[in-house]
C-alpha cells in the first residue's frame, strides 16, 4: 500500500497540481494585494471615501452601532456591505486572471503561428546534391 501511495504521490499530475496550488496561492496574495491596496482605494476615492465593507442592516432592535464590528457584538446583521466588497473583488480577480490567460494564450499563439519552413520535396534534394557535387569538381 505504501508503495501505491509513493507512485500515486509521484505521478506528473499530482506534482503538477501541487506546484500549481503553490503558485496558485502566491498569485493569489498578489492579485488581493492589487485589489486592496490599488484597486479599491482608487474605487473610494472615486466614490468619496466610500467603504462598503462597513455597510449591514441590524435584524434586531438590540443593533445600534455604527460600524460593523460593534454592531455583530451587539446581535444579528446582515453584513451585506461586506458581500459587495467580496463580490467586487471577485470581478476584478477574475478580470485580472482573464486578462492574464488572455496574454498568455495571445503569446502562445504567435509561437503556434511561426510554422517551420516546409522540408523540400526529394527531387529538390537530389538537385542540392547535383549542385554541391558541381561546385566540388
Amino acid at each position: 500500500m505504501l508503495k501505491e501511495f509513493r507512485e500515486f504521490a509521484m505521478k506528473g499530475n499530482v506534482v503538477d497540481l501541487a506546484v500549481g496550488v503553490i503558485i496558485g496561492a502566491a498569485f493569489g496574495g498578489i492579485v488581493t494585494s492589487l485589489v486592496g491596496d490599488i484597486i479599491m482605494p482608487i474605487i473610494g476615492a472615486i466614490t468619496g471615501g466610500l467603504d462598503f465593507s462597513n455597510y449591514f442592516t441590524g435584524l434586531s432592535k438590540a443593533v445600534t452601532a455604527t460600524n460593523l464590528a460593534d454592531a455583530k457584538k451587539q446581535g444579528a446583521v446582515l453584513a451585506w456591505g461586506s458581500f459587495l466588497t467580496l463580490t467586487l473583488n471577485f470581478i476584478i480577480i477574475a478580470f485580472v486572471l482573464f486578462m492574464v490567460i488572455r496574454a498568455m494564450n495571445t503569446l502562445k499563439r504567435k509561437d503556434e503561428a511561426a510554422p517551420a519552413p516546409p522540408k523540400p520535396s526529394r527531387q529538390e534534394e537530389l538537385l542540392t546534391e547535383i549542385r554541391d557535387l558541381l561546385k566540388k569538381s
